[in-house]
């Protein structure tokens, strides 16, 4: 990956995560010389304070996605949790991919860390 590469991160997280774990789980998660361009979720949960501080603490814009366009993207590791919670089987990776773009492709597929899920695409 070049210096300052950008990427997209998605993030899936449990109400009232504060933004400080959020961003330390997108900082071990973000590939040596990436980036975030943006962040992604459901749109859900992108009033969510975390979620939302976590985009304002890097300066770059939140992406939300309902569950219906999440649904939608085939990925490696669907959750039937995820999927009876909020009615997606992904959020973290399909928000991720859905934020990069066609043609993107998952960097760090998703790691799940205390009440955050993250995934990171490019």
């Amino acid at each position: 990956m070049r210096a300052s590469e950008p990427v997209c991160v998605g993030l899936g997280a449990r109400p009232g995560v504060p933004a400080d774990e959020v961003l330390a789980l997108i900082a071990r998660c973000l590939p040596a010389g990436a980036r975030p361009a943006a962040l992604a979720t459901l749109a859900a949960r992108a009033a969510e304070p975390g979620i939302a501080g976590a985009a304002a603490a890097l300066g770059v814009p939140l992406r939300p996605y309902d569950a219906a366009e999440l649904a939608g993207v085939a990925v490696p590791h669907p959750s039937a949790v995820a999927g009876a919670a909020v009615g997606t089987p992904s959020v973290a990776e399909a928000a991720a991919l859905l934020a990069a773009g066609e043609g993107a492709v998952l960097l760090v597929p998703k790691v799940v860390w205390g009440r955050v899920t993250c995934a990171v695409a490019g």
